[in-house]
């Protein structure tokens, strides 16, 4: 009786490591690199330091911007829908990687029932009043994987759920990103408005100046005109800014997760804001290692070949093997006696002989999606060349603009101030303070906003280079 029981365990566990001996996917091979191999010389200078062994801690300086990426990893909303999605891809492949192996079910039943004699031998009288207790244990329609259906669908779940790992880190590394530029461009529109409103108050004074000129009858009434037109355009930029700051703070508070935090760390200015850090751009190539967002365009395409394995496998019979074991007694304390086993075992085969063309289209199906996620591959591959390029271009030539506008700032400084020297000693007409001073704010707000895109140039490059995924970034 043993032995009965043990040659069919040993005949489904021989069935089973026979299954999947045939693989029909295509052979999965990283596609070649569709970049140039190195980046343009012109503004490629590395440094030493490597972008994916850094966290936003380290290359960010503000305490006030690290905490705002720290509540906004730990609250965003769509961060969070990332993150259940890598749940739902884990569950989803262990639900397919299940399939590889035989579902044991046990089973146990008893039943009392009444049977006619006269139903067995037709005109005899009475009946009989019998008992069953059944017990065992079973498997039902298991699939013999000989072409390896069920493990590529395995494996395509796997990749599936590597890719969402991937994208949550690809979300993760875009979120710090986000809120980086976003807290940039906010910091400058608080510099902006505050030379806004220093501004207006200076042209304040000079129209009050202007207007006792005009009743003294020192000068005419342009003078007046033109600095009352002054006024209006600080006031009118004062309100910009400030409708601005408002935009930015409801932006931030979607990107940290609802609401900025009240206790956060005193900020800093934009001209302190850099960490002084020269990064090592690399080579092309090394992105394929370290950006997510090519890692899982990598793992989409390697899904899509699984799949492919899994229509052509369809095409071939299906083998399935059904069995159980146990025990059966009429008496329920002779349920496991010798003479009370129970036994039955049973392969079936099944094959399509005609579907309308079904499986056909269900691997054209499968190869057209494996085409769409190479291509989508090569385009996350680009993507990421073109991003890092820009940001070493940025590097080059947005430095020497904040170099240069810092130059012309003060000389326009110089020159208003001969322009007020010059107006106040009658030599020149208020037209000329007029343009200075136009000609000195504007300067100063150039000179604030190339600062910010500097800045924001460094944060997009470090993201671009994977960094942020290293010391301690990625949870």
């Amino acid at each position: 009786m043993t032995r009965k029981i043990t040659a069919g365990v040993l005949a489904l566990s021989v069935a089973t490591a026979l299954a999947g001996c045939v693989n029909m996917a295509p052979d999965h091979d990283r596609p070649a690199l569709s970049t140039p191999a190195a980046y343009d010389a012109d503004y490629r200078p590395d440094g030493a330091v490597v972008a994916a062994s850094l966290s936003y801690r380290e290359w960010f300086v503000d305490p006030r911007l690290v905490a705002l990426v720290d509540s906004a990893l730990a609250n965003n909303r769509d961060l969070l829908a990332a993150t259940a999605r890598i749940e739902q891809a884990r569950a989803q492949y262990r639900i397919e990687d299940s399939r590889k192996l035989p579902t044991l079910v046990a089973s146990a039943a008893a039943a009392r029932s009444r049977t006619p004699l006269s139903s067995v031998s037709p005109g005899a009288d009475g009946s009989i009043t019998a008992n069953r207790f059944d017990v065992g244990v079973g498997v039902s329609a298991f699939e013999l994987d000989f072409w390896g259906r069920i493990a590529n669908l395995s494996d395509a779940a796997r990749a599936q759920f590597l890719a969402a790992q991937a994208n949550q880190r690809a979300f993760y590394l875009s979120l710090i990103a986000d809120v980086s530029t976003t807290y940039f461009e906010l910091v400058e529109t608080e510099a902006q408005l505050a030379l806004a409103e220093a501004t207006l108050q200076s042209r304040q004074e000079e129209l009050r100046l202007a207007k006792r000129r005009l009743d003294a009858g020192v000068t005419s009434a342009l003078p007046y005109r033109q600095a009352e037109t002054l006024l209006t355009t600080a006031e009118q930029q004062v309100a910009t800014f400030r409708l601005a700051r408002a935009r930015l703070g409801n932006q931030l508070a979607v990107l940290v997760g609802g609401s900025v935090p009240a206790d956060l760390p005193a900020g800093l200015p934009l001209v302190q804001q850099d960490n002084g850090m020269v990064l090592d751009a690399g080579t092309p190539s090394h992105l394929m290692l370290v950006r997510p967002d090519i890692l899982a365009a990598e793992e989409q395409l390697r899904a899509a070949r699984a799949n492919i394995g899994a229509a052509r496998a369809a095409f071939f019979p299906a083998i399935s093997l059904t069995g159980s074991a146990g025990f059966a007694s009429s008496q329920l304390d002779g349920l496991f006696g010798g003479n009370g086993l129970t036994w039955s075992f049973g392969p079936s085969i099944s094959l399509p002989i005609f579907d309308w063309g079904a499986r056909e289209a269900n691997l054209d199906l499968a190869r057209a999606r494996e085409v769409e996620q190479f291509a989508l591959y090569d385009k996350a591959v680009q993507t990421a060349f073109r991003e890092v390029s820009d940001g070493l271009a940025g590097r080059r030539w947005l430095a020497d603009q904040v170099t240069a506008l810092q130059r012309g700032v003060t000389a326009q400084e110089k020159i208003a101030r001969l322009a007020g020297l010059r107006y106040r000693e009658g030599v020149a007409n208020y037209l000329e303070v007029l343009d200075a001073e136009r000609n000195l704010f504007a300067a100063r707000q150039q000179l604030l906003t190339t600062q910010r895109a500097y800045l924001q140039n460094g944060a997009t490059l470090f993201v671009a280079l994977g960094g942020g995924t290293g010391g301690g970034g990625i949870g």
